[in-house]
This record gives structure tokens, sequence and C-alpha cells, in this order.
């Protein structure tokens, strides 16, 4: 039997078990995947130091989000398509995070519905994440059925105005609505486990898996025009969009995919209620900026205003304790929970959870802190340097004061 015994061991699983095309499309970034590597290597330059001889019996994770408490700062990200790792894979993902005490966010892109997973999780703390669509009313009436649901925390990513450049999908012939080819119909009868535990099933109870939320017409490679242009996802978003989202939404409202603490500022003058610093897992923009040089600046211009989490590039319980003594609440983990589900379905996902969370509390007691939030005053970047919230050296802070104008004016959901 394999050991799997840190989160590379469950990549390495889930790489085995899954279709090519379907494993590349999780895991890997855009273009020429500088921005994993960069974002690896700077959560690696950071250093914690620890204190010693501070007389802790016991790590308390517990931290406050939102008004909640989570039994750790840690939230389950949205993914597209998480349900392809596993049959209901999203609903399992939301069993393992209620099971460790943190909040699973259901993604527009997932395979199972909102719906679906709150009657397989009911007990589940369940977020959205939602992609506006160019056709408004569409999304108006999906967060109708979200609301209904009892989600009451929604994140809407908006550093996503297109589709990216990932050639990889292209060269495995990957694409949603799945279209059939010679290359990926090899790639599936390669993993026949694959084939009968997830697809097949599929096949059999509901049809071809495919984006769960969109319209029904769009559940075919030969989709409606209209159809297709109207769940594109909306190139023309701006503040003023957010400010009627944030009159129409009654619940807490994240802006996922903040990168300029300017543009953080903005969202708390609207009365957002958090903001995620994410280079979104380095799948978007190659060329965008660390997380870890950004997230300090971010969280000293907004955290006092509303909570700040972050993702992006962690593997390990240490890379979230770095995260958040760089000025995180609370960090999202996206393709770690998919690596367990393909490894070993729920339990697979509880299981990594689990592993993370041990993490943490190891990497504390070596630095001989009580809190994951007493990791702020450890902060320590190659050399020695230390600045406010551990903030690395190099960084530039940009101005806050020029901040974009919002019209009173509405285009409305």
């Amino acid at each position: 039997m394999t050991l799997l015994l840190n989160t590379e061991d469950y990549r390495r699983m889930a790489r085995r078990r899954l279709p090519r095309g379907l494993f590349e499309y999780i895991d890997r970034g855009t273009e020429d995947e500088c921005a994993i590597a960069a974002m690896r290597r700077s959560l690696d330059a950071i250093r914690l130091s620890p204190r010693v001889l501070t007389g802790h019996a016991e790590r308390d994770l517990r931290t406050g989000l939102f008004g909640e408490t989570l039994a750790m700062p840690v939230a389950v990200s949205p993914t597209a398509l998480a349900g392809m790792c596993a049959y209901d894979g999203e609903a399992k993902l939301a069993r393992a995070a209620a099971r460790a005490g943190i909040p699973f966010c259901v993604a527009t892109q997932s395979v199972t519905t909102v719906e679906e997973v709150r009657a397989g999780a009911p007990d589940a703390n369940l977020w959205f994440q939602l992609y506006v669509w160019k056709d408004r009313t569409m999304t108006a009436a999906l967060l109708d059925r979200v609301r209904a649901c009892g989600v009451s925390t929604l994140l809407v990513t908006v550093d996503t105005p297109m589709g990216p450049k990932r050639e990889y999908n292209n060269r495995n012939g990957f694409a949603v609505p799945f279209t059939y080819s010679l290359t990926a119909a090899l790639d599936v009868a390669a993993h026949p486990g694959w084939l009968f535990r997830v697809l097949l099933r599929y096949l059999r109870e509901t049809g071809m898996p495919t984006y769960g939320h969109y319209p029904q017409e769009f559940r075919s490679s030969i989709t409606r025009p209209s159809i297709a242009e109207a769940v594109k996802l909306e190139n023309l978003l701006d503040w003023d969009d957010l400010k009627e989202l944030r009159r129409l939404w009654p619940g807490r409202l994240v802006v996922k995919g903040v990168l300029d603490p300017r543009d953080a500022v903005t969202a708390a003058d609207l009365g957002m209620d958090g903001v995620v610093v994410s280079a979104h897992g380095g799948r978007n923009l190659d060329s965008a900026p660390l997380v870890a040089e950004v997230l300090p600046v971010i969280a000293d211009s907004v955290g006092h205003r509303l909570d700040v989490l972050a993702d992006t590039g962690v593997r390990r319980g240490s890379d979230a304790l770095k995260y958040i003594a760089l000025g995180a609440k609370a960090v999202l983990l996206g393709r770690l929970p998919l690596w367990g589900l393909a490894a070993g379905g729920e339990k697979g996902a509880h299981d990594i959870l689990a592993m993370f969370r041990t993490e943490m509390e190891q990497t504390m007691t070596f630095l001989g802190v009580r809190t994951p939030a007493e990791c702020v005053d450890l902060m320590r970047w190659p050399h020695g340097e230390t600045t406010a919230r551990g903030a690395m050296p190099a960084i530039s802070p940009k101005p806050v004061d020029a901040i974009p104008h919002v019209d009173s004016g509405s285009k409305g959901l």
C-alpha cells in the first residue's frame, strides 16, 4: 500500500489515477508557468524565527472570520470541475471540510449544483464563488438559488475577464463542454479506474458531466450560440457592478483576485466584507505579482476594515502560517483538496486536510506560539531583513489614495 505522507505524495497518486487532460487542467498554470514557480520560491524564501521556552501546553488554531469561528484558518477554495476528481466530488469535499470545521466554497463551474451539494452535505458551512455571466438575468437567477440553499458568504472572482492561455489543454484535447477526440479517448482508456468509477457513473445517472450551474443547453458540445454567449465571463465587469451586487446580496460579500492595495481600498469603501489576495493559483496572469509581496501592503491598508484572505502556492501547513504572518486571517486551499479527492475520495480529502492541520500545529509548536496570529512577530527574510508585518524588503508599496471613481448609476445584475 502506498504511503501518503505529504501533499506531493497525494499529487503523484492523483496524477496516476486521473486522465492526463484532467490532471493537467487542475495542476498546471498558464503560458510558460512562471507564476507557479515564482510563488513557490517566494514562500520558500520566508523564514519564521522560533521563540523558545514559551511553555505553551497546546495550540489553538481557532480563528474568527466574517463573524464566525473556524476550527483552523483555512477554507476549501472554489475549483472548477472538482466533481471530475471523484463522483459527486463537490459534495464529498463539502463533507470533508465540515469534518475539519472549515468552509467549503462551491464554484460557479462545479459539476454538482449548489442544491445537490447542500443536500449531500447538510451540515457544511457553504460559501459560493460567482463568475458574473454576460447575461445578468441568468446571473441573478443563480444567486437566488444560492440564497435558497442557505449560503451567506459570496466570493466574486474578479481576476478572470477571459479564458487564459493554457496550451496543454489543446494538446490534451481537453475542453468544456467535453468534446470527443482520439487524444481524449486514448487518455481516458488508459485510466480504466477513473472511467468506471467516475465518468461512466455520471453518464449512467446524469449524462455527460459539465458545469452544473450552466443552462441545460450548455450540456453538449453543440450549443446554441445565444446560450454560449450568455454564459461567457463578463469581461466588462467594473466597480459599479460590485456596488450593485453589494446592494442585491444580503450576506457577506468577498472580492477574490485582488493584488493591488488601491483595489482593496475601493472594496472596503464599497462595503465589502473581505478580499482574497490571490494570483489564481498561477493559472491566469503568468506575470502576476507575488502574493507574498503585496499581501502585507494590502493587509496594512484595509485589514482594520475587512477580513483579508490569501491563496496561491500553499503546499504545507507552514506556508499557511507564512501568509498569516504577512497579514492574512485565513488561507484558501485549491489544488490540495483535489489531490486528496482524486487519491482517496472523501476519505482522501479529509486526510489531506487533517495532515495540513497537523503540519500547522507542528510548525507552531516549534515556533513556540499558541495561535497562528502570533506568527506575525516571527517573520524573517533572507539575510535577516525585517519590516512591518514582515513585508518582503524589495517591495515598493503603491499609493492607495488614487481610488477609481464609482458612479452612482447601475447596470444591474
